[in-house]
Formats: structure tokens, sequence, C-alpha cells
């Protein structure tokens, strides 16, 4: 009995922060990102590297719903805090220091005939991003309910464990 227990002791010592601080699961519910990723999809999720680095553009992080903080989202980082995001005529353009006339984003995982609606013309303050789902027509994001507070950002993708034919490691997009 003692040795299992010290074997279930030593066990719970590296799971239980691993679990809590490092990585955590998430299941995939709504068609918001569609076809990326799918209902059932069981996701690892990055909780550590936003501690040690700003996210980056064109991430899929798991978050805190603004309006609902025990409810949980997944979307694409689209808007970093300082930039001026406008959304017009089926386009999301980024004005930024580097690009003072605007950079219309190029989102190669975005489905041909996806339509990005919306009459946004904002700028994003230090701490803010602004977020959207991969399948346009079906998302609540920050076309509906506005920007997203750093706080509300659990972590980024890292991991599509199932279904296993899927299985993906994502990195940080170029």
């Amino acid at each position: 009995f003692w040795d299992f227990f010290k074997v279930f002791a030593i066990a719970a010592l590296i799971i239980v922060p691993v679990r809590w601080f490092l990585f955590q699961p998430f299941v995939v519910t709504g068609p918001s990102m569609k076809p990326n990723f799918q209902d059932g999809d069981y996701l690892i999720i990055d909780e550590l590297s936003y501690h040690l680095r700003e996210p980056v553009r064109g991430e899929v992080v798991v978050l805190r719903y603004p309006n609902d903080p025990s409810q949980f989202f997944i979307k694409r980082l689209i808007g970093l805090p300082g930039e001026r995001v406008v959304i017009r005529e089926n386009r999301v353009e980024i004005f930024n220091a580097e690009n003072k006339n605007g950079l219309v984003l190029d989102e190669p995982y975005l489905p041909k005939d996806n339509v990005t609606f919306g009459g946004v013309d904002l700028v994003l303050p230090p701490g803010e991003y602004y977020v959207l789902g991969d399948n346009r027509l079906s998302s609540s994001d920050s076309r509906v309910w506005g920007k997203l507070p750093r706080r509300d950002i659990i972590g980024r993708v890292y991991i599509r464990a199932f279904p296993l034919n899927k299985f993906h490691l994502f990195g940080t997009p170029a």
C-alpha cells in the first residue's frame, strides 16, 4: 500500500501542475471555426507561451467570453494592440506602424465561399485584441461583442489530439 501511495503522490505532483499551469484540454463545440476545427475536436491548449511572449496574429486561441467568463470560445487572433482594424467589402484590413496605408489580410485558412460581413473601423488600445471565427457567417466574435481584453485569453491551440486522423501540432504563424 505504501509503495502505491508514493507512486500516486509523485504522479500527482507532476501531473497537477502541468494540467493547471502549462497545458489544458479543450473540446470544440459549435460551427464558428469550421472547416478548420469541427465539433468534438479534442485540443491541447498551451497556457505557458503567452507568459513568455505576446500573442501573434493568426494564432488560434481559447478565450473566456467577455460577456460571460464561465463560457470558453475558440477564435483566431486578427488585430493586435495599437492596430486599426477595418472590415469592409468582404475583407479585413490592418493599419499599424509597418502598414500605414493598410494591409489586406491574406487568410488562406478561410474557405473560398466565406464572407466577412461587418462595417468595422476601430483602433485597439493597449492590452486588447480583435478575434474572428473562421466560419464568419456562424461566429459570435469581436464583430458582435467587441474587443477582447488580454486577460481573457487562456492560451493558444497547440495540438489537435483527436480525432487521430486529424492529429496536428500548431506552430506560430509566419
